[in-house]
């Protein structure tokens, strides 16, 4: 009895790490039990829990510039010097076609997500019961990350069966890719079906300005205003020279044969027909109107030159409009032929870094840690149970604290007792 009062002060003297140290080297016979126990158990748990393998993708988006913007580029750098104007307008356009969020929000998207389901039928694979609990299946355990610095994104799709998780990985790329070339195919079709009716109507408004120059040609005899007007100035001044040397003649031929002269009437007729030519030539401002056929058009070779002026601004004008169809349509038919290249091509737009692959090993779960963390919580927790249960029965029986947590627990194991009898009763 003198021996356990001095051990027992002797405890009570001690730190209290260092007593329940002692505590628990006195029970490590249990505690022992526990840890082979709770090892056994972790190691069912750990291998009862199936295998999940992990498949990995990495790709890059591309950061290409709209198609409409390089057409753009591309018609202003060909075009006329007035048109530069259009090579300003596409570098506002270019830009990236793509963003890194783009192709994460369609990873994610539902589409994709039913377009794989419908794939590999997983709502029979996973034994689901409703679609909505396939697709939060499918996107728990999907996981789309991006690199900030890179932009490159990582594709890791985790399953039980390691070929299944290589396939819808490879899936999610496929699916991935056939949107986005979708969206791609169908907004330059929209380009190419819109650039085709506005060429069309282009052709019709070329072919309609140049009916109306034709016309007008036609009607007032005008090739090339221009041309025509240095041609005849040039003919009237030889002319009007011819004529003045001829009056020249004429006065010195009668002056020295008279007017009776056989030559003084031939100089006199030449006169006659060069101030003939000269007036036809010269004309009047009005004398078109008077000057056409019935038709329309006029029945002389030229125009005046009293016309010329009168004619110069609406031949003008026309011209300018045939000009200005000519080049739009030129340039619409530049932008067509890019438009067809562009939807016609068939590349993928998803450049793929790494191909997913079949996984080697598992990558959960992982077995020896789980085994290891449950060891080591039981024994925790049964380390707890001894020191608790010590300083509990240290407790003075008087203590209220411990006469209350009894009145407690007597209550609650009578309550678990009649409870238990009422159900056997029943049985």
């Amino acid at each position: 009895m003198a021996t356990t009062e001095i051990f027992t002060s002797k405890t009570q003297t001690m730190p209290n790490w260092l007593r329940n140290a002692n505590l628990l080297w006195d029970h490590r016979r249990r505690l022992a039990r526990v840890a082979a126990v709770a090892l056994v158990l972790s190691g069912a748990i750990a291998f009862l829990i199936p295998k999940r393998y992990e498949s990995v993708a990495r790709l890059m988006p591309p950061e290409q510039p709209s198609s409409g913007a390089a057409m753009l580029a591309a018609l202003a750098g060909h075009s006329m010097g007035g048109l530069s104007g259009l090579g300003s307008l596409a570098g506002l356009l270019g830009g990236g076609r793509t963003s890194t969020a783009l192709f994460i929000d369609l990873l994610h998207s539902r589409t994709v997500a039913d377009h794989v389901i419908d794939r590999f039928n997983l709502q029979h694979v996973y034994k689901k019961r409703y679609r909505i609990d396939t697709v939060k299946y499918l996107a728990h355990h999907t996981t789309v990350v991006d690199d900030k610095k890179s932009g490159v994104i990582t594709i890791t799709f985790s399953d039980t069966d390691a070929r299944r998780a290589q396939a819808i990985t490879q899936a999610y790329l496929e699916e991935l890719n056939r949107m986005v070339t979708f969206a791609n195919t169908s907004s330059a079709r929209r380009e190419r079906e819109f650039i085709e009716k506005r060429l069309v109507s282009v052709q019709a408004e070329l072919q309609s300005a140049e009916k109306a120059l034709g016309q007008f040609s036609s009607s007032n005899v005008t090739l090339d205003i221009k041309e025509q007007t240095h041609a005849m100035v040039d003919a009237a001044a030889r002319l009007q020279g011819e004529l003045i040397v001829g009056q020249s003649e004429l006065d010195s031929l009668q002056q020295i044969y008279g007017d009776g002269n056989v030559r003084v009437r031939a100089a006199r007729a030449r006169i006659g027909v060069l101030k003939s030519e000269l007036a036809k030539m010269s004309g009047s401002a009005s004398s078109d109107d008077s000057d056409k056929s019935s038709s329309g058009e006029s029945n002389e070779l030229y125009p005046s030159l009293r016309q010329i002026p009168r004619l110069a601004v609406p031949y003008a004008d026309l011209y300018r409009r045939v000009r200005i169809e000519e080049t739009v349509f030129e340039l619409l038919s530049q932008q067509y032929e890019i438009a067809h290249i562009e939807e016609a091509k068939d590349t993928p737009v998803v450049a793929v870094i790494d191909q997913p692959l079949v996984a080697e090993k598992k990558s959960f779960p992982p077995r020896l840690l789980m085994m290891l963390l449950l060891t080591m919580l039981a024994l925790a927790a049964a380390s707890f149970h001894i020191v608790l249960g010590s300083m509990w029965d240290h407790v003075s029986p008087n203590d209220p604290k411990k006469v209350l947590a009894q009145e407690i627990n007597d209550n609650l194991r009578g309550k678990l007792e009649r409870r238990l009898q009422r159900r056997m009763g029943m049985e």
